[in-house]
């Protein structure tokens, strides 16, 4: 067996996704799956074990306990507690008090970790700096704004009527209704692109609402996501990567320059509009943190 070895915590609809693509692409030599249901986890890794044979993938699929998520040079955290959402705005946040205490407990058993962590758990930016503080792990991402910046360069492209590997830009901040779109430094094939600000807004916020009416949940995003951002964490690739890391006293989304797998901050140039709207994102994130249970704390059934 070759290859990095990943472990995925959470089987269910993001976790299926993001599993089956690293088994397809045979990214990882091994893959460690972890859920608190047992006969789910059993029944996905005989489901990716499958997979795998069939499309002559080497990845080696099996399912693991948390204590095994130490030997594994990266890990991805996609579990999601049991509750009803019934937020019609800040809908990632809807999460944020349900979610809190088992991300606290998986951090807490992966306290001193050494490898890299992706969180794709809503809210990403809270539960991202959740798990960084609780495990004190130093290489800890969410993966919010790179969904978001692939969906914008996609709206884009499809605005321009060309390709979107010929866009580059940024949306950065919340992954969420506070994220800021860094229209001032987008370009199409280096030039700057004089889009409509507002429908491409407007289009990027409609966008998951199509997706959770269509098909329940997003998943196949953020795997795609966790597959591009994964290459660069474990030094299989260098690029740029959206994704939620410290910025001052808060967590928000940064681009992040991954060069040999150490990644260091790219933010671009803001106007004075585009700062405010980063900054009042921080204010709007610092305030929601300081209402998420303490890592000791227990929401009654």
């Amino acid at each position: 067996m070759t290859g990095p070895v990943v472990g995925v915590v959470g089987a269910g609809a993001v976790g299926q996704v993001l599993a089956a693509g690293l088994v397809s692409v045979a990214l990882p030599g091994r893959l460690v799956v972890v859920s608190r249901r047992e006969e789910q986890t059993r029944g996905l890794v005989a489901d990716l074990q499958d997979l795998a044979l069939s499309a002559r993938s080497h990845t080696q699929v099996e399912a693991g306990s948390t204590a095994d998520l130490h030997g594994c040079d990266a890990v991805v955290v996609a579990l999601r507690t049991d509750f009803t959402n019934t937020e019609a705005r800040d809908v990632r946040r809807g999460g944020a008090v349900a979610n809190a205490p088992a991300i606290s407990d998986l951090a807490g058993e992966l306290h001193g970790y050494g490898g890299s962590v992706l969180v794709v758990t809503n809210p990403v930016d809270l539960m991202a700096r959740r798990f960084a503080e609780v495990s004190g792990c130093a290489r800890v991402y969410g993966i919010g704004s790179n969904l978001d910046s692939a969906r914008y360069r996609l709206i884009l492209a499809e605005w321009a009527r060309i390709s979107p590997e010929r866009v580059q830009g940024h949306v950065i901040g919340e992954h969420g209704d506070r994220a800021v779109l860094c229209l001032s430094t987008t370009t199409v094939d280096g030039r700057p692109v004089p889009a409509p600000a507002r429908a491409v807004a407007e289009e990027l916020q409609r966008r998951p609402a199509l997706i959770r009416a269509g098909i329940g949940r997003t998943r196949c995003g953020p795997a795609g996501a966790v597959l591009s951002t994964l290459r660069k964490v474990l030094g299989l690739a260098d690029g740029v990567e959206e994704l939620t890391v410290p910025y001052g006293d808060v967590w928000l989304g940064v681009p992040m320059r991954f060069t040999g797998g150490t990644a260091t901050p790219c933010l671009p140039s803001l106007t004075r509009h585009e700062l405010l709207c980063l900054d009042s994102a921080a204010s709007s994130l610092r305030d929601a943190y300081t209402h998420l249970p303490a890592p000791t704390e227990r929401i009654p059934a």
